[in-house]
């Protein structure tokens, strides 16, 4: 550790008075050692967010906050009441999705998407183009218009920087025309300022406004916007229309052209070839193989059918098959014989077999089964004729069918290239056809009745303005001016680098805190202040008197130094205060004012200065000629004397170690009011002699990094710093709304007088 060595004296520093020196010294490098790593370090809970100290910066910064925010809101109302009325007029304005298609291809034909806003879109820009803004210009003749002229007219601040309209001088006709174009786009520039468009969410519906100090203006403008609008689609639409059908009557021309010629070499081709086309399409030859496929299968069908019958006839007895069932001959001849079976069946319980009318009888049956015979093979050989003759009748169809098949494969072979023609007169026909319908309806849609675009409100002449509103500017004027109030008292907060309350002496020196010093308002003072037992000052001493107590293991320093960072911080007060509070305990009190270079404790406790410590530290006067009795019981005080020329060569001595080690002996407590640690010698010679130093902070004034260097050349020099006091606190000022310590239930002489008990 780098020990400090001022002015060249605290290298020769004697060690701690007292028992446990060498324990002190390493307690001071430790605590010094600790400081050096707390000074180039964050604190560790710094990434956390505590409200209650951001309230307490707000409050401790409220007058920041409440100017600012006075400043915003007032610069807003004037800005509002100072600024020129603008009107808005607004007219409505339907668009509906209305495309004309010039080609129309089969699968290539857009088809509209409900969440498509390309079409949308592109409306709004149109509406905000600056060529539809020239055409309103010129079509209401703006540049020669009063209103407008006066709207345009420089404002004085821009008159005077020199930005008004130029002065007349002879121009070339190029630098006229540039000159023009230059105002005429201003003029553009200016006019699409004023204007905004306004779509209506969920709806067809756009709002179009213009704004203008003038009402009538105002309506008279958005008007013509919407009509120009309108009256520029109808344009756009004719205009593509017009060069559709253009387009279209030279490609139509080009088709009819070239469906004649694919006309004329299919049937030059056809004619060559001998191909009949019939009305489906198809050649004569084609046709007769089909009705001849369908005769052929026809044929096999009852072929198949005859040959089951006669198959079945062979198989079969005479009378088993069913077409001699069916036969109504057969039928007869069986229902004959069997009359004349069951008459010869009856005769026979009579006659004879060889009786003649039997045998007659018997020649009669036998006649009948000869004609069933006959009649049996007769249909037998029908079957089989049928069965021969639709064999025949399939063969002979197959046979043509054979012979057409060969002619067709022929035709079609001959016939590919016909196809091919054909196909080609079908497309030129299809094509023609679709761009004469597309010719109609381009001829349709170039009407003035398909306009997609209509005025659904027209904009009337506006009674209220539109700006400024003050109400709103009042609003968001309170709302930035707090919020940059609470930054602006955020800053200021993080550039005060300076130790406001306890916990930033705590967190930032590692010291505790042994007592918090409220401030005094004008004109109190201390003097006065601590004649009120019951102030807030008073009892803030107590206090530290009663912490001093505790804050070694052997109770209060018999030695206490009480010094401080740098000058008017309270350390004269402080020193006199704790002087007297130990006093009045009944202490033998000694307080040494040991700042040799501005004294003031002679002046407070009103004793002369004439000799003291310096007389008696040169050897010119003895301790008991230079201490005097004050006015308080128990309490001797030794001033400074006359001011020495050399005050550190005179601590060092021998003399001052010697003094506060018989002081020490001699009194109960021995108090010396030191001069400030920074840029002297003094105070760390004696701290390093006395038995503890209490080091004083001024809230709100004392530097962190100058209240840091402090510490460290008290450690430097082997003092034994056993805390610190904060002076001058303000509660309200450093953000605690309800007090810090209680001390709001203090105040100087508010404190009515006890009741008495009444004797009885």
């Amino acid at each position: 550790m780098n020990q400090e060595n001022p002015e060249g004296h605290n290298a020769g520093l004697p060690t701690p008075a007292g028992p446990g020196g060498q324990q002190a010294l390493a307690l001071s490098r430790q605590q010094a050692l600790s400081l050096d790593l707390r000074a180039g370090e964050p604190a560790a809970d710094s990434d956390e967010i505590n409200l209650l100290d951001y309230w307490r910066i707000i409050v401790k910064r409220r007058w920041t906050v409440l100017a600012t925010l006075g400043i915003v809101v007032v610069t807003a109302l004037v800005g509002t009441l100072l600024m020129t009325p603008i009107y808005r007029a607004s007219t409505t304005v339907q668009i509906e999705r209305d495309t004309i298609k010039v080609v129309e291809v089969e699968g290539f034909t857009p088809t509209e998407s409900p969440a498509d806003r390309d079409f949308y879109q592109t409306q709004y820009e149109l509406l905000k183009s600056r060529s539809l803004a020239q055409r309103v210009i010129s079509q209401l003749n703006l540049a020669n218009d009063p209103v407008y002229l006066e709207m345009s007219r420089p404002s004085p601040w821009r008159a005077l920087l020199g930005g008004g309209d130029d002065e007349e001088e002879t121009l070339t006709a190029a630098e006229a025309d540039s000159r023009e174009d230059a105002k005429m786009s201003r003029m553009i520039t200016g006019f699409l300022a004023n204007l905004s468009i306004e779509p209506v969410r969920n709806s067809r519906l756009v709002r179009v406004h213009y704004d203008s100090p003038d009402p009538a203006y105002s309506q008279r403008v958005v008007n013509a916007v919407a009509e120009a609008y309108i009256a520029a689609n109808l344009e756009r639409r004719f205009d593509a229309s017009s060069y559709a059908k253009t387009y279209l009557e030279d490609r139509l021309q080009q088709l009819k052209l070239k469906l004649e010629d694919s006309e004329k070499q299919l049937v030059e081709f056809a004619q060559r070839e001998k191909i009949v086309d019939a009305n489906d399409g198809s050649s004569l030859s084609t046709q007769s193989l089909g009705e001849l496929n369908s005769a052929v299968a026809k044929a096999q069908d009852e072929r198949i059918r005859a040959e089951a019958r006669w198959r079945q006839a062979e198989a079969a007895t005479g009378m088993g098959l069913a077409s001699v069932l069916d036969s109504s001959i057969v039928q007869t001849l069986q229902e004959t014989r069997a009359k004349l079976q069951a008459e010869y069946q009856d005769k026979l319980r009579v006659f004879k077999p060889a009786f003649p009318e039997m045998q007659q009888l018997k020649a009669q049956i036998d006649e009948l089964d000869k004609q069933l015979g006959a009649e049996v093979a007769n249909i037998k050989a029908s079957i089989r004729a049928e069965y021969q003759a639709a064999l025949a009748q399939e063969q002979l169809l197959k046979a043509q069918v054979g012979a057409l098949k060969d002619e067709v494969l022929d035709l079609q072979s001959r016939s590919i290239q016909y196809n091919i023609l054909k196909r080609e007169v079908d497309t030129n026909r299809q094509q023609y056809d679709a761009l004469l319908q597309r010719y109609k309806e381009i001829g349709i849609a170039g009407g003035v009745g398909t306009n997609n675009i209509s005025i659904v409100d027209r904009a009337e002449v506006p009674t209220n303005k539109h700006k400024p509103r003050l109400a709103l500017n009042l609003a968001v004027a309170l709302l930035l001016g707090l919020f940059g109030g609470v930054l602006l008292a955020f800053v200021f907060e993080h550039l005060d680098d300076t130790l406001k309350s306890p916990e930033d002496v705590e967190k930032q020196m590692g010291l505790s805190v042994l007592g918090v010093i409220p401030m005094l308002k004008a004109p109190m003072t201390p003097a006065k202040a601590l004649e009120d037992p019951r102030s807030a000052f008073a009892e803030a001493y107590r206090s530290v008197r009663t912490a001093l107590q505790f804050s070694t293991d052997t109770g209060v320093p018999r030695c206490l130094l009480v010094t401080s960072a740098s000058p008017s911080e309270g350390k004269s007060t402080t020193a006199l205060t704790l002087a007297k509070n130990f006093a009045q305990l009944g202490k033998r009190v000694l307080i040494i004012d040991g700042d040799l270079r501005n004294p003031s404790l002679h002046r407070s406790l009103d004793k002369p200065n004439d000799i003291g410590l310096s007389n008696y530290l040169a050897g010119a006067a003895k301790a008991t000629e230079v201490i005097h009795a004050t006015d308080s019981p128990h309490l001797m005080f030794m001033p400074t004397g006359p001011l020495p020329p050399n005050p550190a060569e005179l601590l060092m001595g021998p003399k001052m170690l010697s003094l506060i080690s018989i002081a020490s002996e001699k009194f109960d407590q021995v108090i010396i009011d030191g001069p400030p640690v920074m840029g002297l010698a003094d105070a760390p010679i004696l701290a390093n002699m006395a038995s503890g130093t209490l080091l004083v902070v001024e809230a709100g004034e004392t530097r962190i990094s100058l209240a840091r260097n402090a510490l460290k050349r008290l450690y430097a020099a082997r003092a034994h710093v056993i805390g610190a006091l904060l002076t001058k606190f303000s509660a309200k000022h450093a953000g605690y709304a309800y007090g810090y310590g209680g001390y709001n239930y203090y105040s100087y002489g508010a404190q009515p007088e006890p009741k008495k008990l009444a004797r009885r």
